[in-house]
């Protein structure tokens, strides 16, 4: 991983370090290895001493991928569905699909949000969003949250490197889904308000 981070860095004065990031973070989420994090958090360092790459356009184009890989595990999930694989009419399996579909009712944002922090769970999150017919309509705006909210914070980490936040990324990772859970939490709560005042005044 260390190869690839440096042929990204390699790319910082080219325009071309910009598609790269946005293809990073795109495969990034069907394929969590690829370190798109890193690469963008490396870069964002890069340019704090140098000047290069430019961060609003790193930050868009990490938006950018973000938000076409998310939209592809969904729409990926939308294809499987639940009932296209025998493994999923069991009833264990069923038990678990409604679940999973009642917690995304129930605190989307907290679960979209979260989850862009953590690799393997935005995977998870998204592809089961879209099996589950979660509403699409729902969905892309608080897609759309999470990866400006996911890129902001890997570009402020790359501007706070050498700092205490380069000395302990855990905590900053850590904190960093805190924030998310959080904000999800509150998003929540506000559109759960909306429903009820919606639902009231019908």
């Amino acid at each position: 991983m260390d190869g690839i981070s440096d042929f990204v860095l390699g790319l910082a004065g080219s325009p071309w370090v910009y598609l790269v990031v946005l293809a990073f973070a795109a495969v990034d989420a069907f394929f969590p290895p690829i370190p798109s994090e890193s690469a963008i958090v490396a870069l964002a360092a890069f340019s704090a001493s140098s000047g290069q790459p430019d961060l609003v356009l790193l930050g868009l184009a990490a938006v950018g991928g973000a938000l076409i890989g998310d939209h592809a595990a969904y729409g990926v999930g939308r294809w499987l569905g639940t009932d296209r694989f025998a493994i999923l009419r069991r009833p264990a399996a069923v038990e678990l699909i409604e679940r999973a579909e009642a917690e995304l009712d129930k605190r989307a944002a907290s679960l979209i949000l979260t989850a862009r922090f953590i690799p393997v769970g935005r995977v998870a999150v998204n592809v089961t969003a879209g099996a589950t017919r979660f509403r699409y309509h729902r969905f892309a705006p608080l897609a759309v949250m999470a990866a400006t909210a996911w890129a902001t914070y890997c570009v402020l980490v790359g501007l706070l490197a050498g700092s205490w936040v380069k000395d302990q990324p855990l905590l900053g990772a850590a904190g960093a889904i805190v924030f998310a859970l959080l904000a999800g939490i509150v998003i929540d709560k506000l559109l759960a308000r909306h429903r009820k005042r919606a639902a009231n005044a019908s």
